[in-house]
């Protein structure tokens, strides 16, 4: 396991131990007199905020569709452009992400570029809980110059959790109105992951990169966003309004804007139930694409496929591929590294 710069070595288990607030979170923030991101007062969460602890409810609904990752084998789409590839949250597992892509053949034994024209795009969620998010984020920002000069590309859309790093490194501690009471960026970045090492090598380059990520696109079809809301549908009725609101949002640098962004796109599970496929095809009639694909909810907590918490068991979550759902509108990309799952990356079209 790769670890960060000053870090003792991490011992990941397969268990949700990694949902917990990292030690060194308890000493730093003292417990506030009100709701401190995602530690909600009473039980009660702040309107409209979804946590990513470990205690996300467990959907075991049976239209959920697990679906083998198997190379397509249709032509490409275009002549010229290679195949379209995606990468579910990483979340600081580096040595995962190099073992994923290199299954794949998308890079070689030195961790290079080997995929010529491809295409590869990561849904976001590169840092917090594992042990080397900057690690995760200089690869992709090296790949995608590797890429490039390839014929390629290797682009990245926006997470929730760059948002919140993001929001930690500017404004750290500076109250904001939660919904709730007041709640810094500092103590929901520690709640939720949030790594002492990742803060101490993040560099000005790495702020630029991330502060410039779209939130949406669209790829063969393909809808592609980081978050399953339809939150991103209060930033603009296109896809291009979407990112530029998004854009000049943290380009304003207003904490308690940053933090309402920070707070939709930490919604989740609108496209499961009755409902579903309904809020899937009202993101595409704004947006384009016949499928959406996404991350942020992890497929472990789709299935009801959790081990135990005190890992009594030795089992963890049984991931194999995607997930395809609402009606086969919708695919699922987290595989649930953070909880011993599957760090995720695939070939586009999925034939379910």
């Amino acid at each position: 396991m790769t670890q960060g710069a000053g870090q003792e070595p991490v011992v990941r288990t397969a268990t949700l131990r990694d949902f917990r607030v990292p030690p060194y979170a308890q000493s730093p923030v003292p417990p506030p007199s009100a709701h401190p991101g995602n530690a909600v007062p009473g039980d009660v969460p702040p309107d409209g905020y979804t946590p990513t602890a470990r205690d996300l409810p467990v959907i075991n609904r049976g239209d959920t569709v697990e679906v083998p990752t198997v190379p397509d084998p249709r032509p490409v789409p275009e002549q010229g452009r290679g195949p379209l590839y995606v990468v579910g949250d990483v979340h600081g597992y580096l040595d995962e992400l190099h073992a994923a892509l290199a299954e794949q053949g998308l890079i070689d034994a030195d961790g290079k570029w080997s995929a010529g024209n491809a295409r590869l795009w990561f849904l976001g969620d590169f840092t917090d809980r594992g042990p080397d998010g900057i690690g995760v984020i200089d690869l992709v920002m090296r790949l995608s110059a590797e890429a490039a000069a390839a014929g390629g590309y290797c682009k990245a859309l926006m997470g929730n959790h760059e948002l919140l790093l993001l929001g930690a490194k500017r404004f750290s501690d500076t109250p904001v109105n939660s919904g709730a009471g007041t709640a810094t960026f500092q103590a929901a970045w520690l709640l939720n992951g949030g790594q002492k090492n990742d803060m101490e090598r993040l560099q000005d380059v790495h702020l630029q990169w991330m502060s410039r990520l779209d939130a949406v696109v669209e790829e063969d079809g393909h809808l592609l966003m980081h978050s399953d809301t339809t939150a991103y549908l209060e930033y603009g009725s296109t896809i291009e309004d979407v990112n530029d609101t998004v854009h000049a949002i943290l380009t304003r640098n207003d904490a308690d804007e940053c933090w309402d962004l920070f707070r939709k796109l930490t919604k989740r599970f609108a496209f499961r139930d009755e409902s579903g496929p309904q809020a899937v095809r009202e993101l595409m009639s704004a947006y384009g694409g016949q499928r959406i694909v996404h991350g942020h909810s992890p497929i472990p907590y789709l299935l009801g496929e959790v081990g135990s918490e005190d890992g009594e068991d030795g089992s963890g979550p049984v991931v194999e591929g995607p997930h395809v759902y609402a009606d086969g509108l919708a695919i699922a990309m987290d595989g649930g590294v953070t909880m011993a799952g599957k760090l995720l990356v695939v070939q586009l079209p999925l034939h379910d």
